[in-house]
């Protein structure tokens, strides 16, 4: 760190010096911009940076800056305003009296981050009088009390209590004072000719907190007050003549209010530099604390004007991918370059996507295509293309994909894509290349899209062949019938329509034969009809299979050499005579599409409704069919059933759907075999240890189908009763048996108080909504799960059944619902058991946020880099991995900030090292900042932020705080019970840490709860279990219950020496541990019957 980065100061411009480390690898602009974003400097603007009297090059690299030392001073030079320099210093100012805090990315929809708040203490959090620290209220007072050592009830075993207050702690950080009453243009904009060629650039009209009414001139040398009054304009500077480079300095002159909230502001407590950057991606946050409405961005940009100066040409997003693309990447610093400006394109199309998708449900923008029907719609605004329906696509060697998103938002989903150069001019910017209707034609792109084509199927595992086109006449084609190759006027190949180019998932399509597969398999259900005839392989279980077809040739050609001859020369792809031919019978019968190499590729065509293939392709199209089978069968058969061993030896362990989804994704299980996988954990001899797995994947399909039925419940709902029609739905799912009627009734009441009346549209579509019942909602919900998920179990009659039967949390449903369609809550608690009082209300639904899938940028040489470093740390080369995290973390950072899942992943990974290797300091520091890039990056209570959270807990109890590690077990246990109940595996966990850092009772009570769910999920011969047993033994020997701590020492013992024999190190400790207590038992028993006293005796340590 010390050969890339050095300490400069920084000084001038009117503010006080300051030391700066920066690196050398920095261009100028980015120190620039850290400067810039500085407290000291802030909000300053159009200032210069000058090193011995020169002015630095903005694109200079600081590393070759001549003179540029460590401990050299940087001086800051004020330069002149130009009128976009004046709108940009407008706007640093509005930013600065905005003071964004954490209600401010709460009202975006942004996850918050709570470790802060966590890490001050209770000293810091607000606490009522009187407060026992036990009770799930939130504090309501500013008193502050020493809590007592007990944890909080709603954490202790067996507690019912799901405070979710308590999620979100009130934060240190006020909301910010206010400095003026209002900041405007002047009426007197824009300047006179003959001002204008004096100096002035804009006139402002400013109101005081004082009430005093001024009018300010902005000019190259910064702003003065002038004498122009609201009926008269002069523009001569008032006396005394005040000018200064700052809006900020000049404000503070003119009014001690703003001097004094300008103060405030800069005092308040400052929040850590990961919580204040802008994520690249949205995370929803499903709660959020109410809280006055703000002016969001920039309060007084209209009034100010600078929305007035923008550019008038839209962004043009696929111009900008491309470019970002096609930048070089010979070098690491190249590629690290290209990697950061991939991810700024990628992230601006996303945003724009999400507000271009809330513009156009919204009703505010209009359709390009008014006249064709409106399911065909399409429309334009922020240079992003919305149709319905959605691919995405990646780049493939010189093939181009359009930036691509797939937006949800209300119930409807829509397709965000950048154009393709000339696509929408009338004299045909682009060429159709390739495609099913395009008829034969020659020439030099053609042939070079061709080869690119065949480069990217060899790398996606697609066969090309051959299908009949409308004419009659064979095409040939290297992926499905639906891509087309364009040749944009950009000069670029691009790549369309891309949602069948993974293989055909052989046991949904209508089309598959029903001769071929193994015998019995129809028993399964299998093959069957889908509602949708979009179902294809995922790319994992492609791999997997090809994987598993490659194991099957060399098994194959094993067994055929071995039984021809005892020698091995023949067994080589390059053998003479026996050995090829070898080769090619295998080749040829386990469906290879080379009979000299072992290759499996698929055709995504087969199965394709009106696609029909010639004469000469019926061989190939029955391997095809074969290998699809295959495919179906291995998911079925072999990968199901891996994840339910999986998940019997605990290698993972999914908290949640967002979890459960990824886990079942990359073993190539798609969301429809849901109900597969439940018949699968039923079949298990174990399944009463994945009661947590059978959880859920019933609230998954649940969760699921009640999405489907929302998005279509909302799509005749007007926009004023979206509140009450979306609590009226939750209502209902939550078992709400009571009439709705209420709840409907409530905004046309409100609008007739407000002396408004109802249309007749409002009205009936009032009526429409509000018509639905909790148990017709449960209907709808059970047919679409066996439609779907061809589930075989009843779901009974209200999602009263699966909590009783299942034991699943109305409110871990609840969140994941939000999650999946961008409900956000209000902060507060609620009673979902009620079955005659709504438990929510239409005030309580704060917003309703875009959900958005797209695609995510990778940091290819950092991700090398870390997978290197697990590959060291599983050789127990710790050192070298240590080395190899600090320098993924530092390319990590070069790109995006660590505000990256890998990032946070890297991370953890480099504080773990760090505690091995004994750097205890660096193993909090770096784990802090982990669990802050989760809760920001993942979300406040993924699972991935409640592992983080129990990590940093062992850092910070190895360094003593053991008060701090309570604290963060007690949160991550908090979060556990929120997100999925008290009954999984990682309880356990939790339960056991928490139980060794409390004493007594209470102690015991965790470990007791910690042994029952070992026992439960891992069975009684597990060395988990063993060591639950372990440990609750050394309690009780700590408050004198040796007869008890013998009981459970002695089943240790037995599992230990079952499983790792009476040599092993655990063996040996657990038998002299035994001994020990045994003896004390003995003489606290001889003891008593004396008629002395026990607590004399020290219990063995």
């Amino acid at each position: 760190e010390d050969d890339v980065s050095l300490p400069v100061k920084i000084q001038g411009a009117g503010i006080e010096p300051f030391e700066l480390q920066v690196s050398r690898f920095w261009q100028v602009q980015e120190l620039s911009r850290l400067v810039l974003s500085r407290e000291e400097v802030s909000p300053r603007t159009c200032l210069s940076l000058t090193l011995g009297g020169a002015t630095l090059h903005p694109l200079a690299e600081l590393g070759v800056i001549e003179g540029l030392k460590p401990g050299t001073t940087i001086k800051l030079i004020e330069e002149p305003y130009s009128l976009r320099a004046v709108q940009s210093h407008l706007a640093q100012v509005q930013k600065l009296l905005r003071a964004g805090g954490v209600l401010d990315s709460l009202r975006e929809g942004h996850s918050p981050s709570c470790l802060n708040t966590v890490l001050q203490g209770p000293t810091t959090e607000a606490t009522p009088a009187g407060h026992n620290g036990r009770s799930s209220r939130r504090p309501a007072s500013d008193a502050r009390v020493e809590p007592p050592a007990d944890p909080p009830e709603y954490v202790l075993p067996g507690s019912r209590e799901r405070p979710l207050l308590w999620l979100q702690p009130s934060s240190p950080h006020t909301e910010a004072p206010p400095c003026l009453l209002d900041l405007s243009l002047s009426r007197w904009n824009p300047p006179p000719g003959n001002r204008k060629l004096q100096g002035d650039l804009l006139y402002l009209s400013v109101c005081t907190l004082e009430g005093r009414r001024c009018d300010i001139t902005s000019c190259p040398k910064g702003f003065y007050l002038n004498q122009s009054t609201v009926e008269q304009f002069d523009s001569r500077p008032a006396s005394p003549s005040l000018l200064c480079h700052c809006l900020a300095d000049l404000l503070s002159q003119l009014s001690p209010g703003f001097k004094k909230g300008l103060a405030a502001l800069r005092s308040r407590p400052q929040r850590l530099p990961l919580e204040m950057m802008a994520t690249p991606y949205r995370t929803l946050s499903w709660l959020a604390p109410p809280c006055p409405h703000r002016p969001l961005h920039d309060p007084c940009g209209c009034r100010l004007g600078l929305d007035g100066h923008t550019p008038a040409q839209t962004p043009d997003w696929n111009e900008e991918l491309q470019a970002a693309r096609d930048l070089p990447q010979s070098s690491r610093e190249e590629r690290l370059l290209r990697a950061q400006a991939l991810l700024q394109v990628n992230s601006g199309f996303v945003w724009a996507a999400a507000q271009a998708a809330q513009a156009v449900i919204d009703g505010c923008v209009a359709p390009i295509n008014a006249s064709e029907d409106p399911h065909l719609h399409a429309f334009m605004w922020g240079g992003v293309f919305l149709s319905r329906g959605g691919e995405t696509g990646r780049v493939a060697g010189g093939l181009h994909t359009l930036p691509t998103a797939v937006v949800d938002y209300r119930g409807v989903r829509l397709a965000a894509q950048g154009l393709a150069p000339g696509s929408l001019e009338e004299d045909g910017g682009t060429r159709l290349l390739y495609g099913l209707s395009v008829p034969p034609q020659e020439g030099t792109p053609r042939r070079r899209l061709l080869e690119l084509l065949a480069q990217a199927a060899k790398g996606l595992g697609l066969q090309k062949h051959s299908v009949l086109s409308p004419r009659g006449h064979a095409v040939p084609l290297f992926s499905s019938t639906l891509t087309r190759g364009l040749l944009g006027a950009d000069g670029r190949f691009y790549i369309t329509d891309l949602s069948r180019s993974l293989p055909p998932d052989a046991n949904f399509h209508p089309g598959a034969r029903e001769e071929g597969w193994p015998l019995g398999y129809s028993s399964l259900g299998l093959p069957r009809l889908f509602p949708h005839h979009l179902c294809r392989l995922r790319p994992e279980l492609v791999s997997a299979f090809i994987q598993h077809k490659s194991s099957q040739f060399k098994r194959c050609m094993k067994e055929r050499v071995k039984g021809k001859s005892e020698g091995e020369e023949e067994c080589t792809v390059n053998g003479e005579q026996g050995g090829v031919e070898t080769v090619r019978a295998v080749c040829k019968e386990l469906g290879s599409v080379s009979d000299i190499i072992f290759e499996i590729r698929f055709n995504p065509d087969i199965y394709s409704p009106g696609v029909q293939f010639p004469q000469s392709e019926s061989g190939a199209v029955r391997v095809q069919e074969r290998l699809l089978r295959e495919a179906a069968v291995f998911l079925v058969t072999k990968q199901i059933p891996a994840f339910v061993a999986d998940c019997l030896q605990r290698r993972v362990a999914p908290l949640d759907g967002s979890s459960l989804t990824w886990v079942l994704h990359q073993r190539g299980i798609n969301i429809r075999y849901l109900g597969k996988v439940v018949r699968a954990v039923h079949q298990s001899q174990h399944s009463e240890r994945l009661t947590h797995i059978t959880r859920l994947l019933y609230s998954e399909m649940v969760v699921r189908s009640a999405r489907r039925i929302l998005n279509s419940f909302l799509q005749g709902v007007e926009m004023s009763s979206l509140s009450a029609a979306v609590c009226h739905f939750l209502c209902c799912l939550l078992g709400l048996q009571s009439s709705p009627a209420p709840v409907a009734e409530e905004p046309k009441r409100r609008s007739r108080r407000r002396g408004r009346g109802v249309t007749g549209g409002v009205v009936s579509d009032s009526m429409g909504w509000s018509m639905l019942s909790g148990a017709e909602l449960w209907c709808l919900i059970s047919l679409d799960a066996r439609e779907t998920y061809d589930l075989e179990d009843d779901l009974g009659s209200s999602i009263d059944h699966l909590v009783e039967q299942y034991k699943i949390q109305k409110l871990s449903v609840l969140r994941e619902l939000c999650l999946k369609t961008g409900i956000q809550l209000q902060l507060r608690e609620y009673s979902l058991d009620s079955r005659h009082k709504p438990p929510i209300t239409p005030d309580d639904i704060l917003n309703i946020f875009p959900v958005i899938k797209h695609l995510t940028m990778t940091t290819a040489d950092a991700s090398q880099v870390l997978r290197s470093a697990e590959a060291n740390m599983q050789k127990g080369q710790l050192l070298e991995a240590y080395e190899q995290l600090k320098e993924a973390v530092f390319l990590f950072t070069r790109v995006c900030d660590d505000l990256h899942p890998e990032a946070c992943a890297c991370l953890s990974l480099l504080a773990r090292v760090a505690h091995i290797l004994g750097h205890s300091a660096e193993a909090r520091s770096v784990q802090i900042k982990a669990v802050l890039i989760s809760e920001r990056v993942l979300g406040f209570d993924h699972p991935n932020t409640i592992q983080q959270y129990a990590v940093l807990a062992v850092y910070v109890c190895a360094g003593g705080e053991s008060a701090l590690a309570r604290r963060l077990l007690y949160r991550a246990r908090l979060l556990l019970l929120v997100v999925h109940g008290e009954e999984h595996p990682y309880t356990a966990t939790l339960d056991s840490s928490i139980g060794l850092l409390l004493q007594g009772e209470l102690s015991l009570q965790f470990l007791r709860s910690a042994l029952r769910l070992n026992t439960k999920f891992c069975g009684n011969e597990d060395l988990q279990t063993a060591l639950s047993h372990h440990l609750l033994a050394q309690a009780l020997c700590t408050v004198g219950e040796y007869r008890s701590a013998v009981t459970h020492e002695r089943e240790a013992l037995a599992v230990y020496q079952e499983q790792l024999g009476d040599d092993h190190q655990r063996t040996r400790v657990s038998s002299d541990f035994l001994r020990a207590i045994t003896q004390q038992a003995v003489r606290v028993e001889r003891s008593l019957r004396q008629g002395g006293d026990p607590v004399d005796i020290m219990p063995p340590q």
